[in-house]
C-alpha cells in the first residue's frame, strides 16, 4: 500500500463517528462507542456460550468412555436429556431466580423475581435495550444457561450405572431450576455471600463444587455398584472406550476457554481483551499442569502412568484455576493446576476406601479441586481473604448438600432411585432403554 492510500485510509477511519477516536492522539488509541462496547460484550457472551455448550459433548464423551459398554446408551441419553431440561427450566425459573437485579423477597438471600426469562424485542434499538451500556439480554441468558447445564452434567457421571433414568432427570430439573440458581444468586446475583467478600471468578465453587456436592449426596444415598467393593477390596470396573474418554477431555479443555474467558464479562476495551487473553493462557497452562502432575505421580505410586488419572488431572487443573484465572502468572497458574492433579490421584482411592462409588471421578475433580481452587484465590488476588473464601465454600456447600439430600430422599421414597439388581447386572441400556450403544459387539 503506497503512502497516499495509507493517508486516505487513516483519514477515513478518523472520520468514522462510531469509533470515537481519542483527542490525545495515536498513542491513546481508540475509545469505542457505546454501540461498539454493546456489540463486543454481547459477542463475547455468545462465543463463550457456544464454547461452554460444546462442553456438553465433552461430558457425554468422557462419561460414555468411562462407563461399561452395557451402560453407554443410557449415559448418552442422560446427557442429551439433562441439557434439554436445563435449557427449559433455567428459562422458566432459574434465570430470574439467579439474577434478581436488586429485587429480593428476602434481602440478599431469595430473589423476588419468579417467572420465565424475557428477551429484548426483535430489532431492538439502543434506546429500548435492557442495558445499552453493557450487553444484550439474549447473549447474557445464553451464556449463563450453559453454566447451569454444566452443573447437571457433573452429577450424571458420578451416579452412573445404577440410577433410574426418570428420577435422575427429575433431580436435574430441581438442580437447574432451584438449587444452582438459588446458591449462585448469593454471589453472582448480588447476594449476601458476595457482599461478605467471597470471590469466585468463573465458578470453582458456584458451579463445580455445587455439582460435586450434589453428586456426592447422590452417590452416598444410592450406594455403590454391585461388585465394586468385596472383602475390603476395590474391584476395578474399566470403562468401555478410553479413546472416547480422551476425546471428551480435550473437548472439555477447549470449552473451558469460553467458561473462564467469557467470565471476564466484557470485551469493549483494550484492557478487557488483554485480560481475556491472559485468562485463556492461564486456563490452558493449569490444565497442562494438572495432567502432567497426575502422569508423574501415578508413575511414582503405581510404577505405570494411569490414563484415566491423567484425564481427570487435566480437568482438575481446569477446575482449580476457574475461581481465579486472571490474576495468577503463568507459573502460578501451572502450580495451581498441578495441585489439582495431585488431589485427584490421592482422592480417587480415598473415596474407594470410604466405599463412595464415583464412576467417572467427578467428586475429586469438581468438588475437591473446586474447593482447592477457591482457596487458592488468596495466593494471587490481594482483594480476597481466606475467611471470606472459606465462608463461601461452607455456606454454598451446606445449602447444596441439604437441598440435594432432601430431593434425593423424596425421589427415593416416591419412585425409587436405583434399578433392580438384575437390571444393573444386565446393563441399563437394555433395562431402561431397550437398546445398546454397541449392539454388534454384544452379539459376538
Amino acid at each position: 500500500m503506497n503512502l497516499t492510500k495509507k493517508l486516505a485510509l487513516v483519514a477515513a477511519l478518523t472520520a468514522l463517528p462510531s469509533l470515537g477516536l481519542a483527542d490525545e492522539g495515536p498513542v491513546a488509541g481508540v475509545n469505542p462507542s457505546t454501540d461498539t462496547v454493546f456489540i463486543l460484550n454481547s459477542l463475547l457472551f455468545l462465543v463463550g456460550g457456544f464454547l461452554v455448550f460444546f462442553m456438553a459433548a465433552g461430558f457425554a464423551m468422557l462419561e460414555a468412555g468411562l462407563v461399561r459398554s452395557k451402560n453407554v446408551a443410557m449415559q448418552l441419553t442422560k446427557n442429551m436429556a439433562l441439557f434439554g431440561l436445563a435449557a427449559i427450566f433455567y428459562y422458566l425459573i432459574g434465570y430470574n431466580l439467579m439474577y434478581p437485579l436488586g429485587t429480593w423477597s428476602v434481602e440478599g438471600i431469595l430473589s423476588g423475581v419468579w417467572g420465565p426469562g424475557v428477551l429484548e424485542a426483535v430489532g431492538v434499538t439502543a434506546d429500548a435495550a435492557d442495558d445499552y451500556s453493557y450487553a444484550s439480554t439474549g447473549s447474557d441468558f445464553f451464556f449463563q444457561l450453559m453454566f447451569c447445564a454444566a452443573t447437571a452434567s457433573i452429577v450424571s457421571g458420578t451416579v452412573a450405572e445404577r440410577i433410574k433414568l426418570w428420577p435422575f432427570l427429575i433431580f436435574t430439573i430441581v438442580l437447574t431450576s432451584i438449587i444452582y440458581p438459588f446458591t449462585a444468586s448469593w454471589t453472582w446475583g448480588g447476594g449476601f455471600v458476595g457482599e461478605a467478600g467471597f470471590s469466585d471468578f468463573a465458578g470453582s465453587t458456584i458451579v463445580h463444587s455445587v455439582g460435586g456436592w450434589a453428586a456426592l449426596t447422590g452417590a452416598i444415598i444410592l450406594g455403590p455398584r454391585i461388585g465394586k467393593y468385596k472383602d475390603g477390596k476395590t474391584i476395578p470396573m474399566p470403562g468401555s472406550n478410553l479413546p472416547l474418554a480422551t476425546l471428551g477431555t480435550f473437548i472439555l479443555w477447549l470449552g473451558w476457554f469460553g467458561f473462564n474467558g467469557g467470565s471476564q464479562l466484557a470485551m469493549g476495551s483494550v484492557g478487557d481483551v488483554a485480560d481475556v487473553s491472559r485468562i485463556f493462557s492461564n486456563t490452558n497452562t493449569a490444565a497442562a499442569g494438572g495432567a502432567i502432575a497426575a502422569l508423574i505421580l501415578t508413575q511414582i505410586l503405581y510404577k505405570k502412568p494411569d490414563l484415566t488419572m491423567v484425564l481427570n488431572g487435566a480437568l482438575a487443573g481446569l477446575v482449580s484455576i476457574t475461581a481465579e484465572p486472571l490474576t495468577p502468572s503463568l507459573g502460578a497458574a501451572t502450580l495451581i493446576g498441578m495441585v489439582g492433579g495431585v488431589i485427584v490421584v490421592f482422592a480417587v482411592p480415598f473415596l474407594d476406601k470410604l466405599k463412595i462409588d464415583d464412576v467417572v471421578g467427578a467428586i475429586p475433580v469438581h468438588l475437591l479441586a473446586g474447593i482447592w481452587g477457591t482457596i487458592a484465590v488468596v495466593f494471587t488476588n490481594g482483594d480476597a481473604t481466606l475467611g471470606a473464601q472459606l465462608y463461601g465454600i461452607i455456606v454454598i456447600g451446606a445449602a447444596t448438600v441439604v437441598m440435594s439430600a432432601v430431593t434425593w430422599f423424596i425421589l427415593k421414597m416416591i419412585m425409587g432411585l436405583r434399578v433392580s439388581e438384575e437390571d444393573e447386572i444386565n446393563g441399563l441400556d437394555m433395562a431402561e432403554l431397550g437398546m445398546e450403544a454397541y449392539p454388534e459387539f454384544s452379539k459376538g
